[in-house]
């Protein structure tokens, strides 16, 4: 289970300095080109991870899987690959792998035939325990075909005393920890689940007579779908011939959604939580503005999660929104050979400064995070070869001091910039005349909260507090045995 950065050699990030997608996981029920809405899904939901991607369709009698390596349109495009999907009933995920190498047998939706009969699963998140629970069902005798996290519940499943596939599943999902929004296919129907914390997000959307789960509203947009409501933390819906059905089957809890998500996980074109993400990232915005003015000629966002923040920055400030940086969105995965020279350039081949507009100004830069401060120092560099006057830096989240157990790829946390620098320290390494982040406090202000509640948070935010909602098994385990280290970095 150990976690590779596939994006840190490639021209997809060519400095390993950012925060990575999780997943993004897509079923319908009840429609006869299931597959076909399952890819257009995952399409919208492609910002959730670009490594691989994958279907399973059922059609009543059989499972009809396609998995690859790549992005949706890269795979779901040939009618030969499609007319092999048939089916009514579709799940579908995209991946960036948080735990297990990018190998087409990490690619998801997993698929077993069971003793109840054929299942299928996508998984949004990561789970906590999941190697102390791997060694449990290899001593069992289990045999393990990848080394994804989510194996671990198929495993559970099978070894399940229980006799309907929906038991079997709570069963298995009473045991692990962490976060966990699913999708899964049974020849009963579509599943879908959200851990206790409600960490990951999942709604429900309809199409006609075909019912919809997905992780953001986004992929309902895609298809003309209405959104009906999000699956809520602890709930399970059952979504077959006779409709959908709810189960509470976890006991309940205070829900902990991850407020990266408004910041910069979700497309802000989405609703989460009934919460617009483009207007929370311009609350946002709003408050950074409020806490830590700047003097200005023009706020500048870093493309493309940067800009509702600077949208809201600008507009509460006062000092004018310009482009002042432009992307490249041409930028292939695999554009050209990483080599040392070549990553040394990785920030211009994604972006380039607008000199007409930022020579003899003083700007604003805003962005969401600062991760290991290569890219943004880089950033710096270049906007000042531009003939900038002055260059600060506002940043949309707290410092980001601590590792994400729960499906989001962050570097160690010896590796984050903030664990080891205060701001003053943080701004000189960058180049910057001044830096500053939003506050904890703050950021739960723009979210409309009166702000962090203490020990009761009102959202997880242990990537800038170290306040974790959850144990964490496999990271206790590795600071007693120096061989499993890499669980201490996310399991």
């Amino acid at each position: 289970m150990i976690t590779t950065h596939p994006f840190d050699a490639v021209g997809h990030d060519l400095d390993g300095d950012t925060l990575h997608e999780e997943c993004g996981v897509f079923g319908v029920y009840g429609h006869p080109d299931a597959a076909a809405h399952a890819a257009l899904g995952l399409h919208a939901l492609q910002h959730r991870g670009q490594e691989a991607c994958g279907i399973v369709a059922y059609d009543g009698e059989h499972f009809n899987a396609h998995r690859a390596l790549g992005q949706v349109g890269d795979n779901f495009s040939s009618t030969d690959v499609m007319a092999q999907l048939a089916g009514h009933a579709a799940i579908g995920h995209n991946r960036y792998a948080t735990t297990g190498a990018t190998r087409l047998r990490n690619v998801q939706p997993l698929f077993a035939d069971l003793e109840f009969g054929g299942f299928a699963i996508g998984h949004n998140g990561n789970l906590t325990n999941a190697y102390q629970l791997r060694r449990q069902l290899t001593r069992r005798g289990c045999i393990f075909q990848s080394t994804s996290d989510t194996e671990v519940i198929v495993h559970l499943m099978a070894v399940s005393t229980r006799g309907p596939v929906i038991d079997r599943l709570i069963d298995a999902l009473r045991q692990v920890e962490g976060a966990y929004s699913l999708v899964g296919l049974s020849p009963d129907g579509l599943i879908g689940v959200r851990d206790p914390l409600g960490v990951r997000p999942l709604v429900i959307g309809k199409l006609g007579d075909a019912w919809i789960l997905a992780s953001e509203t986004c992929a309902l947009d895609i298809l003309g779908a209405d959104f009906v409501r999000d699956v809520e933390p602890g709930e399970m819906v059952l979504v077959g011939p006779a409709g959908v059905e709810s189960l509470r089957p976890f006991q309940p809890t205070r829900r902990r959604f991850c407020i990266f998500e408004y910041i910069y996980f979700a497309r802000p074109d989405s609703l989460v939580e009934g919460t617009s993400v483009y207007e929370a990232r311009k609350a946002i915005g709003a408050e950074l503005a409020r806490e830590a003015p700047a003097p200005a000629d023009l706020v500048i966002p870093v493309p493309d999660s940067g800009v509702p923040a600077a949208l809201g920055f600008a507009t509460e400030s006062g000092v004018p929104f310009e482009l002042g940086i432009i992307r490249n969105h041409y930028v292939g995965r695999t554009f050209i050979e990483p080599t040392d020279q070549i990553r040394h350039l990785g920030v211009r081949l994604k972006h380039n400064a607008n000199r007409a507009m930022i020579e003899g100004k003083r700007v604003v830069l805003v962005d969401d995070s600062i991760v290991r401060g290569t890219t943004s120092r880089k950033i710096v560099q270049m906007v000042r070869a531009a003939g900038a006057k002055a260059v600060h830096m506002r940043v949309s989240s707290p410092p980001t001091t601590n590792p994400c157990f729960y499906g989001i790829d962050t570097p160690a946390k010896e590796e984050l910039l903030a664990s080891r620098y205060d701001v003053a320290a943080m701004a000189e390494l960058i180049g910057v005349d001044s830096l500053a982040f939003i506050s904890i406090d703050g950021l739960y202000r723009a979210m409309g909260e009166p702000g962090r509640n203490g020990d009761a948070p009102q959202y997880c935010d242990a990537c800038f507090t170290g306040q974790y909602p959850t144990s964490l098994p496999d990271r206790e385990e590795a600071s007693r045995q120096p061989e499993l280290s890499f669980l201490a970095e996310r399991t």
